[in-house]
């Protein structure tokens, strides 16, 4: 069974940084995509920043200048660095892992999500 694990969410003032990290366990040979989204209170969720194993990066809009993503396929966990944080960036941040390869292939992985709190 894979697992994702993230941490690093917290309080952060408007302007300030955090950095995401996101571990993936379990019995794995590789990962396809990995990524991060995003959901606010009464919002959908919506993707923040993917990076496939070739190091292939997308950002939203929102983001794009401030955030970047990046990953360890050794350690089979993505980052995700968060810079000039906005109260708008205020969610439940969720990562996610597309295409891995474990005993059998699994579609997609979900973690449990945490949270980050922009104040203004």
């Amino acid at each position: 069974q894979v697992q994702l694990a993230e941490s690093g969410g917290g309080l952060v003032q408007t302007g300030g940084s955090l950095r995401l990290s996101c571990a993936a366990s379990g019995s794995i040979f590789s990962i396809n995509t990995m990524g991060w989204y995003r959901q606010a209170p009464g919002k959908q969720r919506e993707l923040v920043a993917s990076i496939t194993a070739g190091r292939r990066t997308n950002y939203a809009d929102s983001v794009k200048g401030r955030f970047t993503i990046s990953r360890d396929n050794a350690k089979n966990t993505v980052y995700l660095q968060m810079n000039s944080l906005k109260p708008e960036d205020t969610a439940v941040y969720f990562c996610r892992a597309d295409g891995v390869l474990s005993i059998t292939f699994i579609q997609s992985v979900w973690g449990q999500g945490t949270l980050v709190t922009v104040s203004s």
